[in-house]
């Protein structure tokens, strides 16, 4: 033992041990190492890159088993249906959040991101970090996706040199059918991620029977293995700006070219970014308007009156947002 380490009471567990002269006691501390103090203040945005990689992993994996599987030049036999398809976008989402939750919130997503920042108490200076980790966790993910699938994307497309848009684009990026108009597309991607945010408040809302703590995934789980099977067939229920732009830039980087950002007068930005932005504000404030009793939420924030007699709302939302882990 060292002799000259700080001297304390230190309690472990049940048990407290008293340190003399001649005992030492440890200190536990945030940063044993070098590496422990830069990896700190990267934590949160490591969290919401690999939370986001492993979307796209199982989201872009189960679109091109699917797909590349049902061509006869890959496969004898179907490797799946749409249903295949829902499950691995719920997998994907489930084990993003349940990885990053109780680090940086399990956000994996802007939208979500933005609209927590816009009408809860995430702080804004965070939102570009979270953002850029995002889009960049979406484009590794869809680079790691196309590397395991290359050569079953060379049978589908005839060859190394052809890639087609939205063709095998469609693996990585949403595309909306062809009869959609552009307002009908920008109201599907509107709608679905309007009501991914009301559940996430709802699971999130101490006051509204959340699940118990850390099962957080399950319900979101459920909710997009719900929102692909009831209203993804139209655009894709891209929902989520980063799950679309990251793979996108990916697909542009590995030979689709410009071609995937002028699609439809650039249908990449009004629909799977814009639409699921504004569906986000617009689900939490519903949320917060009608349910929530919060001090986070702007809509709960004491007028003059109840400033002058220092009143406010009383906390009730969950840490860490959006995973159900209690104080972490």
């Amino acid at each position: 033992m060292r002799e000259h380490e700080q001297i304390e009471d230190v309690e472990v567990g049940a048990r407290t041990y008293d340190a003399s002269s001649e005992d030492v006691l440890e200190h536990y501390t945030r940063y044993p190492n070098r590496w422990s103090r830069i990896r700190y203040p990267l934590r949160e945005y490591a969290a919401e890159f690999i939370g986001v990689m492993i979307l796209i992993i199982f989201g872009a994996g189960v679109d091109c088993q699917v797909v590349l599987g049902g061509n006869t030049k890959v496969a004898s036999a179907a490797k799946g249906d749409y249903l295949s398809i829902n499950f691995g976008w719920a997998v994907g989402t489930a084990l993003g959040v349940w990885v990053s939750g109780g680090i940086s919130g399990g956000h994996i997503n802007p939208a979500v991101t933005i609209a927590l920042a816009t009408f809860r108490d995430f702080p804004w200076r965070k939102v570009p970090g979270y953002i850029f980790a995002q889009v960049m966790g979406g484009l590794c993910g869809a680079g790691i996706i196309y590397a395991n699938y290359i050569h079953a994307i060379d049978l589908v497309e005839g060859g190394r040199h052809i890639r087609t848009v939205p063709g095998t684009a469609g693996l990585f990026s949403t595309y909306a059918l062809d009869y959609m108009t552009s307002v009908s597309c920008f109201f599907d991607e509107f709608l679905g991620t309007a009501v991914l945010l009301i559940v996430v408040c709802a699971i999130n809302d101490a006051r509204n029977g959340p699940p118990p703590s850390g099962l957080a995934p399950l319900v979101l789980f459920i909710m997009i293995l719900g929102i692909g099977a009831s209203l993804g067939m139209q655009t894709g229920y891209a929902i989520n700006p980063a799950r679309d732009l990251g793979p996108r830039i990916l697909t542009a980087m590995v030979g689709y070219g410009a071609d995937v950002f002028t699609f439809r007068s650039h249908y990449w930005l009004w629909c799977p970014v814009i639409a699921p932005i504004v569906g986000a504000l617009a689900g939490v404030l519903v949320y917060d308007t009608l349910f929530f009793t919060g001090s986070e939420s702007i809509i709960n924030r004491p007028n003059a009156k109840a400033r002058a007699h220092h009143e406010r709302a009383m906390n009730a939302e969950r840490q860490r947002p959006i995973a159900g882990i209690e104080n972490v």
